[in-house]
């Protein structure tokens, strides 16, 4: 288990980079954990970022790839509800990586 320092305080994380404890989530740890993967995050991260946190709340599981498509389709329309912006966007593993900067649990049928 690894952790993150943000404002001093230690963030604990798993194996594979993810919160251990959920409401360990900030902006600024989402941003940290960005960092990590070499990411710099714009208004389009943080617009699908806000939308898996919603997913999150109204579903209690982190959405797999083809799930959050037909959320993000659903909510922020076709044009950015498909696979090619996604993968652009969250380096070609959107679930995974969306979900990890979101604080959430790692997608069950995930690598």
């Amino acid at each position: 288990m690894s952790e993150l320092t943000i404002d001093s305080r230690a963030i604990a994380l798993d194996k594979d980079g993810f919160l251990v404890e959920l409401n360990d989530w900030s902006p600024a740890v989402a941003q940290a954990l960005a960092e990590r993967e070499g990411l710099a995050l714009d208004a389009g991260h943080w617009e699908v970022i806000e939308l898996l946190r919603q997913f999150y709340g109204e579903f209690q599981l982190s959405p797999a790839t083809r799930p959050l498509i037909k959320y993000t389709a659903l909510k922020l329309g076709p044009d950015k509800g498909n696979s090619l912006h996604l993968n652009r966007l969250f380096n070609g593993t959107p679930a995974k990586l969306a979900a990890k900067l979101a604080g959430l649990p790692k997608p069950t049928n995930c690598i």
